[in-house]
């Protein structure tokens, strides 16, 4: 038998540039794709689940299988026109380096074996940071998104209260230890609910306080439950509602936690970006006051999916929280190591992309990016609220914006009605939400090739689809 080399074959090699073609070909077309996918899920499990070969096939066969086949059944999230559901774009620089990522195959937990990636992670973290506006003594690590960055943020801010009040966490678990009192808003985003979950502190045994019509948490009764507790106390705030985009109002809500000696914990997926811009901050005002922090890279930042981040006022909170050394590890030391801040041990460098996007916009191409989506969803409100029938349910915090249609008043068959038209069309893709005891037509300005051309493009064709509704009423 011939002794293998470690060279790629050529095989491999043929596999490798025929799918990094087809990104190119594929992200070249993608402005002028249809944005659903053409199969459904039963079709999708037609071409692709089947008994596995006993013998392999030449990668190259299979990479053009994949794409062949696969092709008509993907949504076109990266376009321009996509305006669902918070999605990034993943912007062509961190692809690239997501190529590189993967290809480079490192495990990066510890900076020593990693060095490369480690101090990737290690800038983006500090970038971001300061690019955020938080405190210099912050730590972070990267996580898979933000439902786990909320995780980690709140597993730290539970530990830390529990020893607080003379428990150790780590070493006794939750049995027996005192009650941790969580108060939250009444429309928080799912996710930290699921932290709370993971963290067994559990998501009904909260202290939900009511919120205005924007979503945002009301002082006065926030100020009420938080007077009837004592003991360790986890507030969860808010950068930035899921339909709306408002900011709980942080400098008045964190003052009154500080009387109690709480842990104010923001949910900030997308909104916390906002702070980034100068002209906009004002909108989080108080936000940095906060002990941690969950923010996502795969979205407003347009990071491969997927990435997020934690940020924690006291890093050695954060690594007492998250370190988990086995006798085969390094210790725990002066060195910045990723997996001191994260819950996985096996990770890939998961911050490198982020590393190559941030470069690529630079402080003054990320503000532009950020400030020019918020421009632009306040435009499309304007105009859509300019058409009869069609009722914009928020103000315009940032890039959010909440649609129903109804000539006497908002009708959930005429919203779906209007949607469904829109979305069948192909050009541009809201999605559905509901909100206020209703459904909604829901806009997201997330991704970095978003312009006025599709904004303008999304406003024609709600017109469009809403003028059908009501001629076929």
């Amino acid at each position: 038998m011939t002794p293998q080399t470690h060279a790629l074959s050529t095989d491999e090699q043929n596999a490798l540039r025929h799918a990094t073609e087809h990104v190119i070909t594929y992200r070249n077309d993608l402005p002028h794709r249809s944005i659903p996918p053409k199969f459904d899920a039963a079709e999708g499990m037609r071409r692709f689940w089947f008994d596995l070969p006993e013998e392999g096939s030449s990668p190259t066969e299979i990479i053009d299988h994949m794409v062949r086949e696969g092709d008509e059944g993907l949504m076109q999230l990266s376009s321009p026109g996509f305006f669902g559901y918070v999605i990034g774009a993943s912007h062509p620089s961190g692809i690239a380096a997501d190529i590189l990522t993967s290809g480079w195959a490192q495990v990066t937990g510890y900076s020593e074996p990693t060095p490369t990636t480690a101090a990737m992670e290690r800038a983006v973290c500090d970038w971001v940071i300061k690019l955020l506006n938080l405190p210099d003594e912050c730590g972070a690590g990267i996580t898979t998104g933000a439902t786990l960055a909320n995780t980690v943020g709140t597993i730290t801010a539970r530990n830390s209260l529990l020893r607080r009040a003379n428990w150790d966490v780590e070493a006794d678990g939750l049995f027996g230890a005192p009650e941790v009192h969580v108060v939250i808003g009444a429309e928080a985003h799912s996710a930290p609910l699921a932290a709370l979950q993971y963290a067994g502190l559990g998501s009904k045994r909260v202290h939900t306080v009511p919120v205005d019509d924007q979503g945002r948490i009301d002082v006065t009764a926030y100020r009420e439950v938080m007077e009837e507790l004592s003991g360790p106390i986890l507030v969860i705030l808010q950068a930035g509602h899921i339909n709306s985009g408002a900011f709980d109002p942080f400098e008045p809500l964190i003052e009154i936690a500080r009387q109690k000696q709480a842990w104010v914990h923001v949910d900030g997926a997308f909104g916390l970006w906002v702070n980034a811009v100068p002209e906009l901050a004002d909108r989080l005002a108080g936000v940095e006051q906060a002990d941690s922090w969950a923010v996502d890279l795969h979205k407003w930042l347009n990071a491969p999916y997927d990435a997020g981040m934690v940020i924690t006022r006291n890093r050695p909170d954060l690594v007492r929280s998250m370190s988990a050394k086995g006798a085969y590890l390094p210790e725990t030391g002066a060195a910045w190591d990723p997996n001191d801040t994260v819950m996985e041990l096996s990770r890939r460098g998961r911050g490198v992309p982020s590393y190559a996007i941030l470069r690529t916009l630079g402080q003054k191409g990320l503000r532009e990016m950020i400030a020019r989506h918020c421009g632009l969803a306040s435009r499309i409100a304007k105009e859509l609220s300019d058409v009869p029938g069609i009722t914009v349910l928020n103000e315009v915090h940032c890039n959010q914006v909440a649609v129903v249609f109804g000539e006497d008043g908002p009708s959930d068959q005429n919203t779906n009605d209007v949607l469904e038209r829109v979305q069948k069309k192909g050009r541009c893709y809201p999605s559905h939400g509901a909100w206020k005891g209703r459904d909604i037509l829901r806009i997201s300005v997330t991704g970095h090739a978003t312009e006025d051309t599709h904004a303008d493009m999304l406003v024609e064709d709600i017109r469009e689809a809403w003028q059908q509704v009501q001629n076929a009423l």
